[in-house]
């Protein structure tokens, strides 16, 4: 498979948890694709191959784990192989959802209403870390409360 392939693959993996994490929250699957975490595992999965073992068998140099020590160092990785930077953006792909799954997760066992969830879930899909970043805020301030209308 090419990388190009494989970015779309990894790319449609992921749209149908996000969705149903907004639209179908309590849903068993749901629960279970966010208690078990199977899509980041198949993406764990994709990583490995396309950090590792790809660029070895495509006879690049592959990755350079002393390039992780400076920015300069990484900005390197990225300027390699294809390989590399589709694991890079699996990376993403995958943290991105562990995120959103413990957006939801811990937001039901807070108490916390679903519509509160939504524009955390939604960032933490475009930009995972400022999504985690809003739900920490909205838990300390709704966390733990019989009513936290939305």
């Amino acid at each position: 498979m090419t990388p190009e392939t494989a970015f779309t693959y990894a790319n449609l993996l992921v749209l149908p948890q996000w969705v149903l994490m907004i639209v179908a929250p309590r849903w068993r699957v749901t629960q279970m694709l966010a208690q078990m975490l199977p899509i980041p595992m198949v993406l764990g999965g994709m990583y490995i191959y396309y950090l590792l073992i790809a660029p070895a068998a495509s006879g690049g140099p592959g990755i350079d784990f002393g390039s992780f020590g400076s920015l300069a160092g990484v900005q390197s990785l990225f300027k390699g192989q294809k390989e590399i930077v589709l694991g890079g953006w699996i990376h993403y792909l995958a943290f991105d959802l562990v995120a959103g799954s413990y957006v939801l997760r811990d937001g039901q066992s807070q108490g916390i209403v679903h519509g509160w969830l939504i524009p955390c879930l939604l960032l933490c899909f475009m930009l995972g870390p400022i999504g985690l970043l809003l739900y920490g805020l909205l838990r300390m301030f709704l966390g733990n409360r019989t009513e936290t209308k939305f």
